[in-house]
């Protein structure tokens, strides 16, 4: 197998990639860190891969309040606290 050689590169010395064919899935794993993704063809599984081993070594950019806002998250209502007093984990 052959790939794009802009894939990858910022990957250390001896990291290894394991891809598999899952039904119509393409997987790819960096063995290391357990950081998987997946996609429709090798390319674009190497590809997506490549993109979540960036965010995992925090590569990745915050999101903007504007993106966050878009999500539903209220900044006015956000409030930071111990999980043991959220409603939301009982």
């Amino acid at each position: 197998m052959t790939t794009d050689s802009t894939i990858t590169d910022d990957l250390p010395a001896g990291a290894v990639i394991t891809l598999r064919r899952e039904g119509e899935r393409w997987v790819a794993k960096e063995e290391k860190t357990g950081v998987v993704s997946q996609g429709t063809r090798r390319q674009e599984a190497l590809e997506n891969l490549d993109e979540a081993l960036q965010g995992y070594h925090g590569a990745g950019e915050p999101p903007s309040e504007d993106e966050l806002r878009e999500l539903g998250i209220d900044f006015e209502q956000n409030t930071s606290g111990a999980l043991d007093d959220s409603a939301t984990f009982d």
